[in-house]
């Protein structure tokens, strides 16, 4: 299926509540998980426009994890798929919350509880560290090593060293990447 063609809500809301019961860790944790329904499982887009919408989302405010379901949701259902894929990730995590923070907070000072936050964390950082390497890559074949390695080094020393927030950094790649000319190339005679 193509990321232009429609998907069925039973589809996408499946796959936004896998994600939604899944999510350990919060947004950013999420987002591999949304990348491999979308991409892999589903195949509703490729991972050119995976990374756009993440880079997109990352501009805005509000939550990452309703933002990419209720894009992605909208382009693969229309208005339809946008509020399945929202009410698919936010209604398990709502129940869930109640749920286990119920739990948590009249058993948290039983030993095995403890654990189980503790546990999920290396998980979390396995996958955080996947994508990190697939967008590592995905830049450095499109813009290069060095390029890749000083536009992480700058945005890292601007978000951490000076506080600047992820969406400014990224928005002014945006608005330099369009109001950039494109270098010319040099024809080549056939």
């Amino acid at each position: 299926m193509t990321a232009q063609s429609q998907a069925s809500l039973s589809k996408i809301f499946l796959a936004f509540a896998r994600i939604g019961l899944l999510g350990f860790g919060g947004g950013p944790a999420m987002i591999p998980l949304v990348r491999d329904e979308v991409v892999t499982r589903h195949q509703w887009m490729d991972d050119d426009a995976f990374a756009d919408v993440l880079a997109i989302a990352n501009t805005l405010p509000g939550p990452i994890a309703t933002k990419m379901p209720g894009y992605i949701g909208y382009r693969i259902g229309g208005f339809s798929g946008c509020a399945v894929a929202v009410a698919a990730v936010i209604v398990p995590m709502v129940l869930a919350m109640i749920l286990l923070l119920g739990l948590f907070s009249r058993y948290r000072e039983v030993e095995w509880i403890q654990g189980m936050g503790f546990a999920v964390i290396p998980v979390v950082m396995i996958m955080m560290g996947q994508l990190t390497l697939d967008f590592w890559n995905k830049s450095r074949l499109a813009l290069g090593p060095w390029t890749s390695l000083v536009l992480g080094a700058g945005s890292g020393v601007l978000i951490y060293l000076l506080g600047i927030h992820p969406g400014w950094i990224i928005g002014a790649l945006l608005a330099t990447a369009m109001l950039a000319p494109e270098p010319r190339r040099k024809e080549v005679d056939q």
